[in-house]
């Protein structure tokens, strides 16, 4: 390897602050830089006006700008269709299945990571950096996951499907800032994009109305059905069990003379149960689609503590593995609305252990 490539970097540029200061770093830093922004989608892909919203086009030209402002190269590369059957259609068929699905950590491991470093080792380049809130550390020549030292903005929950060779060439140079100090090197630098607020939706579902968008996407509308107590009683009609997400309590249009929530699905008599809280709590779970981080292979019976969902505060529980190579956590307390289809991610103090995909609860 030439001390070029070894020195060379593509940028991940999503028009956002965190990115752009991403891409001055690695400059100053000495990398021979270019930039690319990946298009994900269209607005006729999702059927809404997505000007001002993660992944537009305004958010393209932020990128632009920003590379232009820093000399650096920029292009944009169109990944709209593996977007379309990757994420969007993943979606759609994992609320139909039941589930809640998790798109951002799909995007991070079918499309962002996979992708841009295929396309830089194409290039001859040796690293794809990033504007996550998260550090990769080498010991003893195993590449670690840890969380960002700003603990309101860590990140390292999106990214615990990285694999080895993937930590290898990635570079995370926001992983020991926060955000404040981001903010401030991008109004000294006079990015366009320095005061952008965040984005907190899903790109392709900005307005939170995931039934709206999967009917669009489908052209199908949802079937009504029967909403059931914990007896099997019905109790009332539901607008299709695809709406409905495990502990969800509001927009329900039950008069129950008490608060009740979401229990349980069946997807396939289009049922939704609704209970008391106590009925979302439950002590376990098993997960599948695992990655470890630090090893290669869970050690049986480890204390570990755990994330069922972003930005959910850490509890503990004992790992072990069944006899089909899935995770079962047994948790010290009982959890609420552990919810299939999410991400579940273990640690280690601030190393990532790994994790997978919840499919039980129990």
């Amino acid at each position: 390897m030439t001390e070029n490539r070894k020195k060379s970097v593509l940028v991940a540029m999503s028009g956002g602050v965190d990115s752009s200061v991403a891409a001055f770093l690695m400059k100053n830093a000495g990398y021979d830089c270019c930039s690319v922004t990946m298009r994900l989608y269209r607005s006729l892909d999702i059927g809404l006006n997505q000007f001002h919203t993660c992944c537009s086009q305004s958010d393209i030209d932020d990128a632009a700008d920003v590379a232009f402002d820093l000399d650096i190269p920029f292009e944009v590369l169109d990944y709209t269709q593996d977007f379309r059957t990757q994420i969007m259609e993943k979606f759609i068929r994992t609320y139909e299945e039941g589930a809640t699905p998790n798109p951002c950590i799909d995007c991070n491991r079918f499309m962002k990571f996979r992708h841009l470093l295929d396309y830089a080792s194409a290039n001859g380049i040796a690293y794809v950096a990033t504007g996550h809130y998260a550090r990769v550390e080498e010991e003893n020549g195993r590449f670690l996951l840890k969380k960002g030292c700003d603990p309101s903005k860590d990140q390292s929950y999106v990214l615990y499907m990285l694999t080895q060779e993937q930590l290898k060439h990635i570079r995370l140079p926001l992983g020991n800032l926060t955000k404040d100090q981001v903010r401030k090197i991008a109004e000294q630098n006079g990015f366009v994009n320095a005061r952008k607020h965040d984005s907190q939706d899903i790109c392709f579902v900005p307005d939170g109305d995931y039934a709206s968008f999967m009917e669009r996407y489908t052209g199908q509308k949802f079937t009504p059905g029967d909403f059931l107590d914990e007896e099997g009683n019905v109790i009332g009609r539901h607008r299709g069990a695809a709406r409905y997400t495990l502990g969800q309590r509001k927009g329900l249009g039950l008069a129950m003379g008490e608060p009740v929530y979401v229990c349980a699905k069946n997807m396939a008599e289009n049922t939704v149960t609704v209970g008391r809280e106590s009925s979302l709590f439950h002590s376990h779970l098993i997960a599948d689609e695992l990655n470890w981080i630090p090893f290669d292979m869970l050690p049986e019976g480890m204390r570990v503590n755990v994330c069922t969902r972003y930005h959910a505060k850490e509890r503990t529980a004992v790992a072990s593995m069944t006899e089909d190579g899935r995770l079962l956590l047994d948790f010290d307390e009982l959890q609420r609305a552990m919810t299939p289809g999410q991400s579940v991610v273990l640690y280690d103090g601030d190393l990532v252990l790994g994790g997978g995909t919840i499919r039980e609860v129990f």
